[in-house]
């Protein structure tokens, strides 16, 4: 087979999107290959707070451990590939982290998923599987954002020396953040196509540097939990949380610890048969989150039953749900069910709602 130049910059854009397994993730990691969820291409990136995108990047990836991933595809028969990249590239990074709300990044893999007919939570919950679930992985993509870790990779069909020399100089000067040259050729011959990948820029010596640096997730569970919450917030919030994960086990709830490196989640949903739906997630640093967005189940995907359950939240002082949080994830300080009324009260709300569920699946 000979090696074969790509028609286009489009195709190779096209092929990434297709195949994210180009990213080379084995190579960047041996022991844990790096995973790629597609967030979307042609991201755009604002130069301000309040900016609606002054640049566009390639492609926007986000790996297992939540680590966006900046991909700018070139030719090697484009000349900007030798340098003008790199300040395009930086400019990207520079301003994503800087501007990027959390909210546009999901908002962006949902647009992205729905034009493909595919189901977003699913998609996600597949990408994940048992390692994480959907809330706390958008709050470590917004918590890396946050602390400039990020992934830049520039990707190409033939990387130029002068290029390589720069990603390894920057890869090995940036820390937390990751710069990466992946080589992308092309073998065609006897009627078939090979695509080979290949990871450049990743020193040993900016490998470890950046492994010894970053923290390991851990997996949280009820002591743990606990023991962190009240570190935080002292023992008022411990006994809310404690009552709130009894009040799951003894319904039967599927409880989903969280994995989140500094803190964790417990997330109590209703799983069976007949589907999914998601209640509330508690938090170490003592909110409460309301769950609308992933009320999946019916009867609860019709926003006027998720209004029944506000209505039956807000009973609770404190607690005030507009009708534009109802497909969203309200949230509120534990404090507020301190008083064992407004717990009671909550809990009831959340009893009428596993009943209705439940008693709708019955009757059909």
């Amino acid at each position: 087979m000979d090696e074969s130049p790509y028609d286009s910059e489009l195709l190779l854009q096209e092929l990434l999107a297709h195949h994210p397994d180009l990213l080379a993730g084995e190579q960047m990691n041996g022991d844990a290959p790096r995973r790629w969820l597609l967030v979307t291409r042609e991201m755009a990136v604002p130069d301000s707070e309040q900016g609606s995108g002054k640049w566009s990047l390639d492609h926007l990836f986000i790996d297992q451990d939540a680590v966006p991933t900046l991909v700018e595809v070139k030719r090697s028969s484009d000349l900007r590939i030798r340098r003008e990249v790199v300040g395009q590239m930086l400019d990207y990074a520079a301003n994503a982290v800087a501007y990027w709300p959390i909210e546009q990044i999901r908002t962006r893999f949902e647009l992205r998923c729905e034009a493909e007919g595919a189901e977003p939570d699913e998609m996600l919950e597949e990408f994940l599987g048992e390692s994480d679930d959907p809330e706390s992985f958008w709050k470590r993509v917004k918590t890396n954002l946050q602390a400039g870790r990020v992934r830049l990779v520039f990707l190409a069909d033939v990387i130029p020396s002068e290029l390589r020399r720069v990603v390894e100089f920057l890869n090995g000067q940036m820390d937390p953040a990751e710069v990466l040259a992946i080589e992308v050729k092309q073998f065609v011959g006897s009627g078939m196509k090979t695509i080979v990948p290949r990871l450049l820029g990743q020193t040993e010596t900016a490998r470890q540097k950046k492994a010894s640096s970053t923290q390991p997730s851990r997996q949280w569970d009820a002591t743990s939990f606990l023991e962190r919450l009240r570190e935080r917030r002292g023992d008022d919030p411990v006994d809310v949380a404690r009552k709130c994960l009894e009040w799951a086990h003894e319904r039967e709830l599927y409880i989903w610890w969280g994995r989140g490196a500094v803190d964790g989640a417990f997330i109590p949903s209703l799983r069976d048969e007949h589907g999914k739906s998601i209640l509330f997630g508690v938090w170490t640093y003592g909110r409460l989150e309301l769950q609308f967005q992933h009320m999946n189940r019916r009867p609860f995907r019709d926003i006027a039953r998720r209004r029944e359950l506000a209505d039956r939240l807000q009973q609770i002082p404190g607690i005030d749900i507009p009708d534009d949080r109802l497909t969203k994830r309200p949230t509120f300080d534990l404090a507020v069910l301190q008083e064992p009324d407004a717990l009671q009260t909550f809990f009831n709300a959340f009893d009428w709602m596993l009943a209705e569920s439940r008693n709708t699946t019955f009757a059909q």
